[in-house]
């Protein structure tokens, strides 16, 4: 289990292999192009300022994602660099042609630990709308095919957005057909791509959060979220709320950008994660480790009792926090409320921390 001191280490590490993909997703939080940059992390690079540094910071979750992994021919050589220096790597590459059993078997044999495909959709018309490219669904179910050939772990990620809100019910019977242990929903957030009106509305938002929430006491695999951060409040509001997951892959305790988290680009630079765009420096300049623990920005999203507004005086904010990176999506502030946050906290507690009592 990977450190839970997230003052000192993170839980989880995204790289980010390269921005080269051939797909067009309407999402797509990289806005990835076809071809791959000259100025990526090569193989050294990637084994000792990436590599190296999460070992001596207490073996974090290590995630290979892009663009499309899939684009780097070094791939079987990162990954087994990485398992035998002690990390456990997952991978999150594009169902495309590129994916072959060759490949996958090669990766399973390098080390890899598990894998996540995206599914946007039920069925092609949709998940290929939000792909970008036709084929893409049929694609993916064929790969899936392999990994339970290969006894390879699988993932699945979806994006909730207005394209496939009311698809959702459907998707998660399709999900829970692939026999996979966790269903990983993100929560759009306007970056790259994606654009504003494709948001939920916070009604929305809620009301997915509960449902999956419900969904979670019978579903026969874990769901967890991202950019979603209100399902851990409900969480807590349920005395009816199943377990919370288990496994190497899920922390017990919440993570958020900045906080247990951590996503590097494929030019190094540093980010608190994948969708809050406010870089904090470059493993190419500064070791990890001292960029992790030193940053201010990152030291201040890991004091939620700083955030401004309801989310710095919420009950819950130590296990919620509001999405940072929404809140700075809209409002330009990372440390602001989460505006598509329903929920009401009680106003003594804004009281309490103005050292106020209520009369």
């Amino acid at each position: 289990m990977p450190s839970l001191d997230f003052d000192q280490n993170p839980f989880i590490v995204i790289w980010e292999t390269t921005r080269a993909c051939q797909l067009a997703c309407r999402h797509c939080r990289a806005s990835a192009i076809r071809h791959r940059n000259p100025g990526e992390l090569d193989l050294e690079e990637v084994s000792h300022l990436i590599i190296d540094q999460l070992v001596a910071m207490d073996n974090p979750l290590f995630v290979l994602t892009g663009g499309d992994p899939m684009e780097r021919d070094d791939l079987a050589q990162i990954v087994s660099r990485a398992r035998q220096a002690g990390l456990k790597p997952s991978i999150t590459p594009s169902a495309t042609p590129k994916v072959t059993f060759e490949i996958m078997r090669d990766l399973k044999e390098a080390g890899l630990e598990n894998w996540a495909f995206s599914l946007d959709g039920s069925n092609a018309a949709i998940h290929d709308r939000f792909r970008g490219i036709p084929g893409t669904f049929d694609l993916t179910m064929e790969k899936i095919g392999y990994l339970h050939d290969l006894g390879i772990p699988l993932q699945i990620n979806t994006t909730v957005s207005q394209y496939n809100l009311r698809d959702l019910p459907a998707l998660a019977d399709k999900v829970a057909s692939l026999g996979v242990f966790r269903w990983s929903v993100f929560f759009l957030i306007p970056t790259g791509r994606a654009k504003l009106e494709d948001l939920l509305s916070p009604a929305e938002q809620e009301t997915v959060l509960k449902w999956l929430l419900n969904l979670q006491k019978t579903a026969p695999f874990d769901i967890k979220t991202t950019e979603g951060p209100q399902y851990h409040r409900m969480r807590a509001q349920d005395q009816n709320a199943p377990a919370r997951g288990s496994g190497g892959m899920r922390s017990p305790v919440s993570v958020w950008d900045g906080n247990g988290f951590l996503f590097i680009s494929h030019t190094g630079e540093v980010y608190p994660s994948g969708f809050l765009p406010v870089v904090v420096g470059n493993v190419r300049e500064t070791p990890l480790a001292e960029i992790y623990r030193e940053s201010p920005v990152l030291q201040g999203l890991r004091n939620p009792d700083g955030f401004k507004g309801k989310c710095g005086y919420c009950e819950f904010n130590k296990i919620c926090a509001g999405s940072r990176a929404r809140a700075y999506t809209v409002t330009g502030d990372y440390l602001e409320s989460d505006p598509f946050c329903t929920y009401i906290p009680d106003p003594r507690n804004h009281l309490k921390k103005k050292g106020l009592s209520a009369i």
